[in-house]
């Protein structure tokens, strides 16, 4: 299978990496979610290069993770926001970022943590069973695919 063919394929992980799969796609997304909404923000943030981040915010919108608003007419300008979609790839980032500060962050640890403004604590988010509330480990999972008889 081409790159190319990967959002076709019956496997919702390849469908998920033909929209965020590629590094500038996933730094973009992560200052999202840090309040980052403008285009030069984005470029100044991520080291990107105008062409790319271009092509990766249009391509974000087409996908409709995020949504372009006006917030200048003369000269127009617009904003990125996060739609619901969009929202929905939040667990993926705080996964990654979780992962990162556990096995890459090195001797001065995470250099970014998350608090939880309603409570005001500092968490490190964890995946758990939504029946049981355990942490999830992958040695218990098993794959179940439709109509499989178990």
């Amino acid at each position: 299978m081409r790159w190319s063919e990967i959002g076709t394929a019956n496997c919702s992980v390849a469908r998920a990496l033909s929209v965020v799969g590629d590094r500038w796609t996933m730094l973009v997304l992560r200052d999202a979610f840090h309040g980052v909404r403008r285009f030069e923000d984005f470029r100044e943030s991520t080291g990107v290069s105008r062409p790319v981040l271009t092509e990766r915010l249009t391509a974000l919108v087409e996908h409709g993770v995020l949504r372009r608003e006006r917030y200048q007419d003369r000269p127009e300008r617009y904003e990125y926001r996060l739609t619901e979609k969009g929202a929905g790839l939040y667990p993926v980032i705080v996964s990654l970022m979780g992962w990162g500060d556990r096995w890459m962050a090195g001797d001065d640890g995470p250099p970014v943590r998350l608090r939880h403004e309603p409570c005001g604590h500092t968490v490190v988010p964890v995946l758990a069973c939504p029946q049981c509330r355990e942490d999830i480990d992958p040695r218990a999972m098993r794959p179940v695919v439709e109509g499989e008889v178990r």
